[in-house]
């Protein structure tokens, strides 16, 4: 089945630079949400972590 899928794409000039990019850009957005959830105040996780139980 890739056979096909890559028949499709040799027609196409720089598809090669498209894995390159995808995985660029799931590598920033991986690290900067990790980054992200790192850096979170303790107080607002512990705050967030008990609102189902605040009735």
């Amino acid at each position: 089945m890739l056979k096909f899928v890559k028949h499709n794409f040799d027609g196409i000039n720089g598809v090669d630079i498209f894995p390159i990019i995808s995985l660029v850009i799931f590598i920033t957005i991986f690290v900067g949400y990790t980054v992200y959830a790192l850096t979170y105040s303790k107080e607002r996780v512990k705050e967030m972590s008990e609102l189902p139980f605040n009735d």
